[in-house]
């Protein structure tokens, strides 16, 4: 569905109208991953965490991790705890210096990422209906405009 008739509005340029249509797609697809990780007890920023840590596939520090999130909050803490919790991920203080914390996915963890990436694939969360060039491109587009 386009997005004039999504909203049912008109458009005073292509570029405000591209910005509400990233906007737009953007909770759309939102909220599709947010109801489908609520299935396996997890929350999107959760998720991020877990999938920084699988690519480190090191211990890193609570800053770097923060860094590195898609979403950035003031509770990465909080997600990191809940994380723990569930046995998904280790945390330990630095010897040299108790101010800095290091986190670790476990085998836990691990093995529910690689459910969700099976699951992900079959519930077709991953767009099927961009070829590679249109996908490369539209993340190109999205490049520039963050420019």
């Amino acid at each position: 569905m386009k997005i004039d008739d999504a909203i049912k509005s008109k458009f005073d340029s292509p570029q405000t109208k591209a910005l509400v249509n990233v906007n737009y797609t953007a909770n759309f697809l939102s909220a599709l991953a947010n109801k489908f990780m609520s299935d396996y007890g997890l929350t999107m920023p959760q998720f991020n965490i877990l999938r920084i840590l699988r690519g480190a596939k090191e211990s890193m520090a609570v800053n770097t991790i923060k860094s590195r999130m898609i979403e950035k909050s003031p509770n990465t803490t909080r997600l990191m705890d809940k994380l723990i919790d569930k046995g998904l991920i280790s945390r330990e203080r630095c010897e040299n210096d108790r101010r800095v914390v290091y986190v670790k996915i476990t085998k836990k963890g691990l093995d529910l990422l690689s459910k969700l990436d099976v699951s992900m694939k079959e519930k077709e969360l991953v767009p099927k209906n961009l070829t590679d060039d249109e996908a490369n491109l539209l993340s190109d587009l999205l490049d520039k405009m963050r420019g």
